[in-house]
């Protein structure tokens, strides 16, 4: 299908995007740029008309270079959402996407980040296409953000030079909230209402964001899928300067006697790093994730916690979501405390005995179950219509409810996004939870 070009106006200068027949999009928009471990500046305007018909790299990261030794997990998701796909990486990674309805006039916003644990991910995934929410009238929005050691490394020398440390793939998202708030009513959306919305790893990432007073202003709602609430202490962020002798061991690994070596290093040559010391430790997933820096988190998570954005709040998880009965956990017992609208995602994923696992509702809140080898089928699609109905109808008003949907109430207990045959409708948590603590089924 040839798609017709469709060129905006912004202060950075023009960018010529597309028409996909259902939205107008624009892909690969710089929106910060930053040279390895080193905080993002704004971009500078540029001469002549931006060409994002394509997008943009990702951050580079370890499944790129070394995706044959992925374990199980990894290739399952490779299956899901990645098969036949080409991606660039490039570490001028920081762009996004845009997803604009025709003609938008302060149309309520979506700024989506990506999960993939804080050491993989791209906006450039196959479920991530925002054409539904725009065409619902919302302008959607997919950044990218630097993962792995270049995202989250710490190190003396950082702390030295912008006295803070690690964080980069944190402070990116905020770099991003703050192209949107300043550029998005260019394509015809509202910067007084934005919604930050994030799945796994973007999930916890926009939780944190929230967690932070100084960003009170910047955003008006979030939604959190599968990361939301206050996680068991152990996997909590860490000091920075409490993680460096990891860095350090991964510098040794890699060859670097220096942070300057480091720097100029090939890139090859620190992800065969991340091999090695994944083989040595086991406790690579709380070094390669946020830190207390005293900046983006100022403080401990659990005393933070105590006291998020007054803004409105949307979460949800899946029947077999990763630590399942946690997950629940930890986003009911905030999203009661907060107001939240809760969701618990119970569709079983067709072709396999995995259920609803974890990240298996991306496809239905983006509106993109075609594009999966699985045969989804009427209810599934059916179920897909309605959770997009619900998230832009929240990131307009706050509000997720709507002609022709279930009753969704706030701060109560999550609603049932069911099996086939079945009504969306309110289920009662402790039941559910219960089941899951002491069964491993929500359902028994």
């Amino acid at each position: 299908m040839a798609y017709r070009e469709t060129v905006v106006t912004t202060p950075l200068g023009a960018i010529r995007g597309l028409d996909n027949g259902k939205c107008l999009v624009f892909r690969g928009v710089p929106f910060g740029k930053a040279g390895r471990f080193e905080y993002a500046q704004a971009v500078d305007r540029w001469d002549g008309v931006l060409d994002a018909a394509g997008f943009g790299p990702g951050c580079p990261q370890n499944r790129a270079v070394h995706e044959h030794l992925e374990d199980p997990v990894r290739l399952f998701y490779k299956k899901e959402y990645r098969e036949g796909s080409a991606f660039a990486y490039s570490e001028d990674c920081l762009n996004l996407n845009v997803y604009a309805p025709y003609e938008a006039k302060n149309a309520p916003v979506i700024l989506f980040f990506y999960g993939g644990g804080f050491d993989s991910g791209l906006n450039a995934e196959d479920p991530f296409d925002g054409s539904g929410w725009a065409r619902r009238g919302a302008v959607a929005v997919m950044a990218n953000y630097r993962v792995g050691p270049l995202g989250y490394l710490t190190h003396e020398e950082i702390q030295r030079a912008y006295g803070r440390d690690g964080n980069f793939g944190l402070d990116d998202q905020l770099t991003a909230l703050r192209w949107v708030r300043a550029h998005i009513s260019a394509f015809g959306g509202d910067p007084d209402n934005i919604t930050l919305m994030g799945q796994s790893a973007g999930a916890i990432s926009v939780q944190y964001l929230c967690l932070n007073p100084a960003h009170r202003g910047l955003f008006r709602r979030a939604v959190m899928m599968s990361g939301g609430g206050l996680f068991p202490r152990f996997a909590l962020p860490r000091p920075a300067e409490s993680t460096r002798e990891y860095w350090r061991q991964f510098m040794a690994l890699a060859g670097c006697k220096s942070f300057e070596a480091l720097k100029a290093a090939p890139l090859e040559d620190i992800f065969e790093a991340v091999e090695r010391i994944k083989a040595l430790r086991k406790d690579g997933i709380y070094h390669t994730m946020p830190v207390i820096d005293g900046f983006l988190l100022p403080r401990p998570v659990d005393q933070l916690i105590e006291s998020p954005l007054p803004v409105d709040y949307l979460i949800g998880y899946t029947n077999n979501d990763m630590y399942a009965p946690v997950m629940a956990f930890i986003g009911n017992r905030f999203g009661r405390r907060n107001g939240a609208y809760l969701y618990c995602f119970d569709l079983d994923a067709p072709s396999d005995d995995n259920r609803a696992f974890h990240s298996s509702d991306l496809r239905y809140m983006f509106g993109t179950l075609d594009r999966s080898w699985r045969p989804y089928g009427k209810r599934d699609h059916e179920a897909s219509e309605q959770m997009m109905d619900y998230l832009v109808n929240f990131a307009r008003t706050g509000d997720p409810n709507g002609p022709g949907l279930p009753p969704w109430r706030k701060g109560k207990p999550a609603l049932r996004i069911g099996p086939r045959g079945t009504k969306m409708g309110p289920v009662p948590y402790g039941k559910l939870l219960k089941n899951m603590l002491t069964k491993g089924d929500p359902k028994a």
